[in-house]
């Protein structure tokens, strides 16, 4: 009887744990990001106009609290939310080490000055 009793508990620990392992499974899925991480969905490039690139990046991040999307060493990242509602947009770092970051006029965005004088200016929408 003991065993039987055994038994029982084995197997009900077992579809105990296969059941958590099915939720575990169904809502941290593939395709789950890690908090605080960000990845590229869409990029479209428009070379179309001459001397100018138009590039347009979709990025989906899962941001912690406090925090919301953004760039940072131009790439997607997670970024404090202070910074957007304030549009302070170069406190987020958009630009890459040797270039210099400047708020557009009207804070709708940024641009990124490279040392031979190239510039690249983002707009947000």
């Amino acid at each position: 009887m003991q065993h039987l009793r055994v038994a029982w508990a084995l197997a009900g620990a077992a579809v105990g744990f296969f059941l958590l392992f099915l939720i575990q499974a169904h809502f941290f899925g593939e395709g789950q990001l890690v908090a605080g991480t960000c990845e590229i969905v869409i990029l479209d490039r428009d070379s179309s106009q001459p001397r100018r690139t138009i590039a347009r990046q979709t990025a989906r991040c899962a941001c912690r609290k406090g925090q919301i999307a953004g760039t940072t060493r131009a790439s997607p990242a997670c970024v404090d939310v202070h910074i957007v509602r304030n549009r302070q947009w170069c406190e987020m770092m958009p630009c890459l080490d040797d270039e210099g970051c400047d708020l557009l006029v009207n804070r709708t965005g940024w641009t990124c000055a490279q040392p031979g004088g190239r510039v690249k200016t983002t707009t947000v929408s």
